[in-house]
């Protein structure tokens, strides 16, 4: 077996020479086939660069069509056989900038995909342009004849006119169909292009009425241009018009007529130049199939169901609409597990069961891509149908499929959109169904869910928010406030902990609940909590200037809170290091938080970076204490020295008394933390007397709304000076 090409031109090459021996045989031509090759070889060049190209030109490969036309590659066969090669070898033998996979085929997953549909608008544009050049040359022919045959009207009306030998020459011997009728529309002559067209007998044509040729997709001006004529107030027209034939097929065309006058101007026949389109209608029917149609399921694709949705939607103020936006639940895992082969086979049992479901007049199913199925409803009560609409799917899904000798358990995911036509554009449309339908995923799948205005506007905000996050933090849209932590035995000031605020352009302070989450999300956290750090520790080394030491000699610290994502992160020690340093500041005026729930069950690796912190000095404080599930035996191995008890804990006591139930919880914690050497902060300090009840049960420090709001730094100094005097 001989080794592929090597170079592109080589591959070029042999790319022309397949294109040229499924094109020779059918076409009309002198030279031989090498010669013949020769000529394809730079139509092969184009088709090739229209593939490279990022902006797909239609024009180009338009012109390599009608080249076709200009080689004498006329024949419906040449171009179903151009089409044929092209979506075969084109992307083989031309796609070299694509790197090969093992397969050795171009290109990744993605690459390929893209070349495949660049090469399917390259052979819509190729049939485009072979039509147009084909109808071009047909028209001349065309024009030639009725020029010929207007020279021999009077031939028609006077039978001895001595170029009759001529006009019969041209008329039996054209390649289009020629028919001459007298006024009153009965059919004098034919030719034996038109007969051929009308299945070969000449007796079913010759003296009937052109009135009999009637058919249902007509256009409605088509017999109002033939009665013009008839009258002569007009002397031709050409319209696309389809007739039966004898055998009930039916036969599409290019439809000239054109009046006859005698030397006098007298109206006398008409003459009728049939091209036959049939062909060319069904290839453009079928290009058209495949533009709007999945090629997997043979279900509707996004685009058709675009037209169809903005269709429904523009019918009228009375109108209504229903929507089901359907993602299969885990179909990752068929595909993991199981090959893609097994997911395809999945995705068309699953398209066939939804096709079941959509049989009602203005119903449809199409597939948008992947997983990813919608169903649409149009009439006057789809409030109703539509929930009909999406039971019946999610009974269809309910039915496990057989796939490769398993029984596969299909679960999916819904969102309904329902409402007036003229209210929203499809793609509104289309967006709230997605977002319904992830809510329906998120509240555990294998469910549908009603779209929710206001649920929409937050999915949007919070997208919205995500996308601006990164651009966020390089404009310096975020501060810090700080809320001070007060010592319980004496009132002093402590320090603050640093909480980070969102100032947005159009929202204003949006509070860490709503985008750490989504920073966590993103990967932001990490660059986000280091400028948090930097940004506190050189607040802590101003303070330290300012205030110097509080009454018990030691430094203000500064509590900065650490995300689950920030522990992982390799450079959290050496970061630390480098900012201290850089601040001029002690180890010991940092503490960092980490909430109980990022510690439990974490291994010796997770643990290391904060060991390795606290050994420096570094304070470490385990954050909302009591919330999570884990072991107490697990803080002797935890390198923390302050434990923070949640605010849940704190509640009972903000009147007096308190519940006695959380002053033994507290009162035990407290104990077992002193026990271990380890200082206990509270949160949520609201009232006087929650303050007096934790100090007497010795906890250490508080935070709280009592003793100050989160605020600017400038008011710590305030508070800091005012307990050293």
């Amino acid at each position: 077996m001989s080794a592929e090409p090597d170079g592109p031109e080589d591959r070029l090459r042999r790319f022309a020479t397949i294109w040229s021996r499924a094109l020779y045989p059918v076409t009309a031509t002198s030279l031989t086939r090498p010669e013949f090759e020769s000529q394809l070889l730079p139509l092969a060049r184009q088709l090739r660069q229209d593939l490279a190209e990022r902006v797909f030109r239609a024009a180009d490969c338009e012109a390599v069509g009608a080249a076709l036309v200009a080689t004498h590659c006329t024949e419906p066969e040449a171009l179903s056989r151009t089409l044929d090669v092209v979506d075969a070898y084109l992307v083989l033998y031309c796609g070299e900038e694509a790197e090969p996979d093992e397969a050795g085929r171009a290109g990744g997953v993605g690459e390929r995909e893209e070349l495949r549909a660049r090469c399917s608008r390259i052979q819509h544009a190729v049939a485009a342009g072979f039509a147009r050049a084909l109808r071009e040359r047909t028209r001349a022919e065309q024009e030639a004849i009725s020029r010929a045959a207007l020279e021999a009207r009077g031939t028609v009306a006077e039978a001895l006119h001595a170029s009759e030998a001529r006009f019969r020459a041209v008329f039996h011997g054209a390649a289009i169909g020629i028919g001459i009728a007298d006024l009153e529309g009965t059919v004098l002559e034919v030719n034996d292009a038109l007969i051929r067209m009308f299945g070969g007998l000449e007796h079913q044509l010759r003296g009937r009425n052109v009135a009999e040729w009637t058919h249902p997709d007509d256009s409605p001006h088509v017999w109002k241009l033939y009665e013009e004529l008839v009258r002569g107030d007009r002397e031709h027209y050409r319209v696309e018009k389809a007739f039966y034939r004898p055998d009930g097929t039916v036969l599409w065309t290019n439809l000239t007529v054109s009046l006859l006058r005698d030397a006098d101007g007298v109206p006398q026949y008409q003459l009728a130049l049939m091209e036959d389109t049939t062909e060319r209608r069904l290839l453009n029917l079928r290009l058209r199939y495949e533009a709007t149609h999945d090629a997997l399921t043979g279900l509707p694709n996004r685009t058709l169901f675009f037209e169809r949705l903005e269709k429904a939607l523009a019918a009228g103020e009375s109108a209504r609409f229903g929507l089901c936006y359907l993602d299969l639940d885990g179909f990752k895992t068929v595909n993991d597990s199981l090959g893609h082969a097994a997911g395809d086979r999945l995705l068309v049992e699953v398209a066939d069961r939804l096709q079941s479901c959509a049989t009602a007049p203005g119903e449809m199913v199409a597939r948008l891509g992947g997983d990813e199925f919608v169903a649409l409803t149009t009439g006057p009560d789809t409030e109703h149908e539509v929930d009909e609409l999406a039971g019946r799917i999610m009974h269809a899904l309910s039915t496990p499929i057989r796939v490769e000798g398993r029984e596969l358990t299909v679960r999916g995911s819904i969102g309904i959109v329902e409402g007036p036509a003229a209210e929203r554009g499809a793609a509104e449309v289309l967006r709230s169904a997605d977002i319904t339908m992830y809510r329906a995923k998120h509240a555990g799948g294998n469910r549908y869910e009603l779209a929710d205005p206001e649920a929409d506007a937050r999915a949007i905000t919070r997208h919205g928010l995500t996308t601006a996050l990164p651009v966020a933090l390089e404009r310096g849209e975020f501060f810090i406030e700080y809320q001070p932590l007060v010592h319980l035995g004496d009132g002093s000031v402590r320090g603050a902990e640093a909480l980070v605020r969102w100032l947005h352009p159009q929202h204003g302070v949006i509070s860490p609940d709503r985008f750490i989450p989504l920073a966590e999300h993103t990967g932001l956290i990490v660059p986000l909590g280091r400028w948090v750090l930097e940004e506190s520790v050189r607040q802590a080394r101003t303070w330290e200037a300012v205030t110097g030491a509080d009454q018990a000699g030691l430094p203000l610290r500064v509590n900065v809170n650490l995300s689950p994502c920030q522990l992982t992160h390799p450079g959290l020690v050496s970061d630390t290091v480098e900012i201290l340093e850089r601040a001029g500041l002690a180890p010991g005026a940092l503490c960092l938080e980490v909430t109980e729930s990022a510690l439990i069950g974490a291994d010796d690796d997770l643990l290391k970076p904060l060991r390795r912190l606290a050994e420096m000095g570094v304070d470490i404080a385990l954050d909302d204490f009591g919330t999570g599930y884990s072991n107490l035996a697990n803080l002797r191995r935890l390198p923390v020295s302050v434990l923070k008890l949640d605010r849940a804990f704190t509640q009972g006591m903000q009147h007096f008394p308190a519940d006695p139930i959380d002053l033994k919880i507290v009162e035990g914690i407290v104990s077992l933390a002193h026990s271990l050497d380890l200082a206990v902060t509270v949160e949520g300090v609201e009232t006087g007397a929650q303050a007096d009840q934790l100090r007497e049960l010795g906890c250490d420090t508080a935070q709280g709304w009592y003793y100050a709001r989160p605020g600017p730094p400038d008011r710590l100094h305030e508070l800091a000076l005012a307990d050293a005097t």
